[in-house]
């Protein structure tokens, strides 16, 4: 018998109505993946871009054998947005086949929003070769794709770049400063632990707190393995 929850779902999707097109994307959530592709697919290509957006990201959270592909084929819609939430589903994968295609996308694609995914994404999967790249998007124009660069190569443990991100430590922006400080706590150096003694004096609150945890967790980096774990037993 088939389920009817699935059945009443699929009557949802392919409503005229969008608004209930939408309710049965979030009526998905606690839907197997196995389950949940098969009937995400049947608005992938929907008129109404609001639910056409929501479906490509659910693939990114529903993750089976075709999502990949499907996703990688969206990389390449006509729409921004399609673009950018295929680039950004396929971070949620933690497929490294993503991680060059991902790179192109950021240096190829005029649009902000798509090149803003793609660094988040190239973080998520955390493969180093994203690290060149990621340390050209701190050049970039738009602050926002600077905040994910900054948090992004703190995901890939690009010690290298922190010469480079301390650039930003007065920046203007407290959401840049406080990412910096996130970052900074993912990659021990003496310059990350520098720059975050003088953040934890910040006058935003919230970068300061990301400071002092960031000294935190530079001080459990570099705590020696537990000696008497190093012990042999007694015989």
């Amino acid at each position: 018998m088939s389920d009817p929850n699935l059945d009443r779902i699929a009557d949802q999707l392919e409503s005229p109505n969008s608004r209930d097109r939408l309710l049965g994307l979030t009526a998905l959530r606690d839907v197997s993946p196995v389950d949940a592709v098969p009937l995400i697919k049947k608005v992938l290509n929907d008129d109404h871009l609001q639910v056409r957006t929501m479906a490509v990201f659910a693939l990114g959270l529903k993750p089976t054998e075709e999502c990949f592909d499907l996703l990688m084929g969206l990389l390449a819609d006509k729409d921004y947005s399609i673009r950018a939430n295929a680039a950004g589903a396929l971070g949620y994968l933690h497929d490294t086949r993503a991680v060059e295609p991902l790179i192109r996308l950021f240096y190829e694609d005029t649009d902000w929003l798509v090149r803003f995914s793609a660094a988040v994404s190239l973080g998520n999967l955390g493969d180093p070769r994203a690290r060149k790249t990621l340390i050209d998007a701190l050049d970039s124009a738009e602050v926002i794709v600077q905040q994910a660069a900054i948090a992004a190569l703190g995901e890939v443990g690009a010690v290298e770049a922190v010469e480079r991100m301390l650039t930003f430590v007065q920046s203007d922006d407290w959401l840049v400063r406080q990412r910096l400080a996130e970052s900074l706590g993912k990659l021990p150096s003496e310059k990350s632990r520098s720059a975050l003694k003088y953040l934890a004096k910040d006058s935003h609150p919230q970068v300061a707190e990301a400071a002092h945890y960031g000294l935190q967790q530079l001080d459990q980096l570099d705590q020696p393995s537990n000696p008497a774990a190093d012990q042999p037993l007694d015989s």
